[in-house]
């Protein structure tokens, strides 16, 4: 951690995407945790420095919080702005793919929310040392979770050109997946990838100015790319999501925030697929276990309006989908 972050409050430097959005999803099934069981249980996926968390606590006396993350120096700085609420918060080092365990090994038969707010976070972003953000020469790394993993310095210096090309175009969605594989591999032959800028200024060299201008930055998509190969970001959200739906009590609800359309597309085909009837078409009589399991809580995607964007830029892409659970677990 830089000295220079360091005296900021984690309050500061972390303004949570759509609070009062995601506080009003979640709090009628909270609500009715606590008027049925005295006490209703939330698990945050996606920690970070516990911003959302913090706002539910406060509002909900009787809600017991779970808090995941994959980031230690997130869990440490998360578990200081929510210390006047310890003894109601279960602060956890795992990756939200690991949430039916973590919920069973804590001894609760099941939860009334749970809350993701994807992609990379402020703390990452701001702390240069972790090689997230183009804008500054920083080592190459991007893993969320430092204890563990390759970084992506290890991604560029080792893998294939076609698996690089498959890596940006496909995590990035950039058209000029091709040409930037190539110069990585040209450029790593010379010298091995150690530092942001040393992969900047490869990008630079071959993405045409023209689409910088409409793009934006020209890195950012191989940025984006790696961060997620490195961090098998969607591979792990596509097991969360069912996960996650799975230890919902009746009532219960997922609320999720994505920031890219590969995010969004993925928590889409979950949520549509549990609530729609499963009952073969033209099928007489729609059996219980054909039923929907969910139902949707928001009409395709809300977006946060002008005056959030102007008050928090970083929410500019985010996009809000959240379902109920309407039937008993089996």
């Amino acid at each position: 951690m830089t000295d220079d972050i360091t005296p900021r409050p984690t309050s500061e430097r972390h303004v949570p995407v759509l609070l009062e959005r995601c506080v009003g999803l979640l709090a009628p099934s909270i609500q009715a945790g606590i008027d049925q069981r005295e006490r209703a249980v939330v698990v945050d996926c996606t920690l970070g420095m516990g911003g959302h968390s913090e706002a539910l606590l406060r509002r909900f006396d009787q809600l017991h919080l779970i808090g995941l993350d994959r980031d230690e120096q997130a869990l440490a700085l998360a578990g200081e702005r929510l210390a006047p609420f310890s003894h109601r918060t279960d602060l956890v080092h795992a990756v939200y793919d690991e949430i039916d365990d973590v919920v069973e090994d804590l001894g609760f038969d099941g939860v009334d929310g749970v809350l993701f707010d994807l992609g990379v976070s402020s703390l990452q972003l701001d702390e240069r040392e972790r090689g997230f953000a183009y804008s500054f020469d920083a080592p190459l790394d991007m893993r969320m979770d430092t204890s563990t993993g390759p970084t992506a310095a290890d991604v560029v210096n080792s893998y294939s050109e076609t698996d690089l090309v498959r890596v940006i175009r496909t995590w990035g969605e950039e058209k000029f997946a091709g040409r930037i594989a190539s110069t990585i591999v040209r450029d790593r032959g010379e010298r091995p990838f150690a530092t942001t800028g040393q992969l900047v200024e490869s990008i630079r060299s071959v993405v045409p100015a023209a689409a910088a201008r409409t793009g934006g930055h020209p890195a950012k998509r191989t940025f984006q790319a790696l961060r997620i190969e490195v961090n098998e970001e969607l591979d792990v959200l596509d097991r969360a999501l069912p996960a996650s739906m799975d230890v919902l009590n009746i009532g219960g609800r997922v609320v999720v925030m994505s920031y890219h359309s590969l995010e969004d597309k993925l928590a889409k085909k979950h949520f549509a697929a549990a609530s729609k009837s499963s009952a073969p078409l033209g099928f007489p009589v729609e059996l219980e276990e054909h039923k929907a399991r969910f139902r949707s809580l928001t009409k395709g995607t809300e977006k946060p309006n002008d005056t959030e964007i102007d008050e928090n830029p970083r929410a500019a892409s985010a996009k809000l989908r959240a379902v109920e659970r309407i039937l008993k677990r089996s």
